[in-house]
């Protein structure tokens, strides 16, 4: 049997038993190497005090102990012996009880012979073999658990602890001992990375679906002395063999040097080795989102070209050494230069770019410029030396000097050459002076005072289209500038102007009770009825009467709240969002739709936009024009327009331009569209005609817009 002690105890006083007992082990041909038998407990107990055996075979009714008591004892000086017990005919209960005490299996009398003493022994064998083989295999698996690189802890379906390795207990912080039986969240504490939240508990997940279930991303683990580390991996459900679930098992790893490594990487990929600022990438990036940003809200932003006069004569004579010193110093000077917001890039050699996203003005950006140029004229001490750097500068603004970022850099890079011609340590405008800007401006600003009382101030018109359809369910009121000298003024020219000198309420409260008596006009004229949506600036919106303002214009024009939308972008919707939810209710009282503009190019805030009441969501143009192009603006969209189906929110495309475009959307399952693909703004004249016939010219048989040319359409 393979044992070091094949020693049995018989403790009975029936003579017949032991005899029987004898004869079994005859039969079996493995007779321990010591049989011993005894009458009474207390023998039994004596015995057992001198050394252990292997099985004992108990009487539970002896001359000194009669019941259960009997195999307390002798299992409280017995640990390691199998204990089989023996009972009278009617004590199958008590021998039952004896086997919840320890007791592995029981024998009652009338039964009771050397055939079932055999049988037995040999149960007694198959049990220790079993037990051994459990034994060898958890031994196997606790090496391997314990020897892997990753992890493991394991729960019951109560989410209690049950099991760490070795590498959990070192990266909890908890010993098996201390762990098993505490709550999972008490042992393993896991938060967000980025809001240091609790996450998610995946063991519980995993048990909940009956699945292995990933963790959360960017995840931490508190380890029980406070030290944080980011983990990846997986939790899985435990079954038992009849496939129900029992636990979980989670298994983790430190991957804290990893991400450091990989933020590393991303760092050196956009940064500038030596001075540590935005290299061209980096740069190239922040530009493009503040373009974006800027013909978002349009507002203003500077690019700022230096060029460091007289630096490659010190290199040249000192050394790269000394020159890498001295950049390095100017670097920390120009930050010290400029806002939190703006961006200070190096391009390379003695060339840096500073990008101010945000300046009301351009003499903002001239200012800034002059600064740096003060700053960066002061003595460097390097080493020994004191070094005397100037610099030239370059700037263009936006969108005056360009609408993309290569063009924005290209003519401040000339500008900051025109700069060095005029003698360096200076800065120049691309093309023009800040003298000759002031007088347009200016010019511009007092002639837009009188344009509302000289009726120099008009609407045009741009329908908007069902995308399934081809109807016109919708048009916008956009403004134009009938300037005497300069023609047709598009609102880019003077609206940033009426802005920034408050004319825009004004001016907005003329759009908006024109808008309603021209759509009052073409309903007495029996035309389809369709909403007109109106632009509202932020200073309107914000100003305290402006519900009145809505409210007269439209009783003024007799015009039924229905048809009147008003379009607000979403970073006026997000400056004061308590008060804007309050304005929006009003609005949304009197029976007016509501819009979001430009949606996706600000900063809403998603449980804002779901307490707010609107009617349509309209796409920003950025997006339609890149959905062709780029991957991620496709992605965007599609999410958008998801989104807003879920809220109950039409979705309105701007820019619609190409037949690509428009088959994306309607594929996508945009409700609306508005561009120059179906048509551009018009005049109140030339909309009537169009509310009769674009529903006709515009689809084809196949639900697809084909290429028109019909009246009223402009697409070039």
């Amino acid at each position: 049997m393979g044992r070091s002690n094949n020693d049995i105890l018989l403790i009975d006083d029936d003579p017949c038993h032991a005899k029987a007992f004898e004869e079994a082990l005859i039969a079996s041909g493995d007779i321990p190497s010591n049989f011993e038998w005894v009458r009474t407990l207390s023998s039994g107990l004596e015995r057992l005090a001198q050394r252990g055996v292997w099985a004992i075979f108990l009487n539970l009714f002896l001359p000194d102990s009669q019941g259960v008591e009997t195999i307390d004892r002798v299992s409280a000086v017995s640990f390691a012996a199998s204990i089989v017990v023996l009972g009278g005919v009617d004590d199958e209960g008590i021998c039952k009880e004896a086997m919840l005490h320890g007791a592995q299996d029981y024998l009652l009398e009338g039964h009771i012979d050397s055939y079932l003493f055999a049988g037995a022994i040999r149960n007694i064998v198959e049990r220790e073999i079993a037990r051994q083989e459990l034994f060898i295999e958890k031994e196997r698996a606790q090496v391997t658990l314990n020897s892997i690189g990753d992890a493991v802890l394991s729960t019951d379906i109560l989410g209690n602890v049950v099991y760490l390795n070795v590498v959990a207990e070192h990266m909890t912080g908890w010993s098996m001992k201390e762990a098993v039986g505490r709550p999972l969240s008490e042992v393993f504490q896991i938060i967000d990375g980025t809001t240091h939240k609790p996450s998610p508990n995946p063991m519980e997940l995993a048990i909940q679906l009956d699945k292995a279930v990933g963790l959360a991303a960017n995840c931490i683990l508190v380890r029980r002395d406070g030290h944080e580390s980011a983990i990846e991996d997986s939790a899985a459900p435990i079954h038992d063999r009849n496939g129900q679930v029992t636990g979980a098992v989670i298994v983790f790893h430190d991957v804290s040097m990893a991400r450091a490594v990989v933020l590393e990487m991303s760092h050196l990929a956009q940064h500038d080795a030596l001075t540590d600022l935005p290299n061209r990438l980096m740069l190239k990036d922040r530009l493009a989102q503040a373009i974006s940003l800027a013909r978002r809200n349009r507002h203003l932003l500077a690019v700022l070209f230096l060029d460091l006069d007289g630096f490659k004569n010190i290199n040249d004579s000192l050394g790269h050494s000394i020159g890498d010193k001295l950049l390095q110093s100017i670097s920390t000077r120009l930050l010290a230069c400029v806002r939190k917001s703006d961006t200070v890039s190096r391009q390379g050699g003695d060339e840096f770019i500073v990008l101010l996203p945000e300046v009301t003005h351009a003499a903002d950006a001239a200012i800034s410029a002059a600064k740096i140029i003060n700053d960066l004229k002061n003595a460097y001490s390097i080493g020994e030396h004191r070094l005397h750097v100037t610099v030239s500068i370059g700037i263009s603004t936006y969108p005056d000097h360009g609408e993309n970022a290569e063009t924005l850099i290209k003519n401040a890079d000339t500008a900051m050459y025109h700069a060095k011609q005029s003698g360096h340590d200076n800065y120049q405008f691309f093309k023009q002076d800040m003298s000759l800007r002031a007088v347009e401006r200016q010019s511009l600003e007092g002639q837009l005072r009188y344009a509302l009382e000289r009726e120099e101030l008009l609407l045009q018109y741009q329908p908007k289209v069902n995308l399934k359809t081809g109807a016109i369910v919708g048009v916008e009121a956009l403004i134009r500038w009938k300037h005497p000298m300069r023609g047709l003024l598009p609102p880019g020219r003077f609206l940033t102007i009426a802005e920034d000198t408050g004319m825009i309420v004004g001016i907005g409260q003329w759009v908006l009770r024109e808008a309603c008596r021209q759509t009052r006009e073409w309903l007495d004229a029996g035309l389809p009825a369709v909403p007109v949506a109106v632009n509202i600036s932020s200073l309107e919106f914000r100003s305290e009467q402006f519900i009145e303002h809505v409210q007269a214009a439209l009783k003024d024009t007799c015009l039924d709240p229905r048809y009147l939308e008003l379009e607000l972008t979403e970073t006026v919707l997000m400056q004061n969002a308590e008060s804007t939810t309050r304005a929006l209710g009003q609005l949304k009282s009197i029976g007016v739709r509501l819009a979001v503009d430009d949606f996706g190019t600000g900063y809403s805030s998603l449980s804002y936009l779901t307490r707010f009441p609107i009617d349509s969501l309209k796409l920003d143009q950025s997006f339609v024009h890149n959905i062709i192009a780029k991957s991620n603006d496709a992605i965007v969209i599609s999410a958008i327009i998801s989104m807003a189906k879920s809220l109950k929110q039409n979705v309105i495309a701007e820019g619609v331009e190409t037949v690509e475009q428009l088959a994306f959307l309607q594929a996508h399952g945009a409700e609306e569209g508005q561009g120059y693909y179906f048509c551009r703004p018009v005049a109140a004249h030339q909309f009537m005609n169009l509310l009769g016939t674009l529903s006709q010219q515009l689809f084809g048989n196949n639900g697809v817009i084909p290429f028109h040319h019909g009246a009223g359409l402009h697409r070039q």
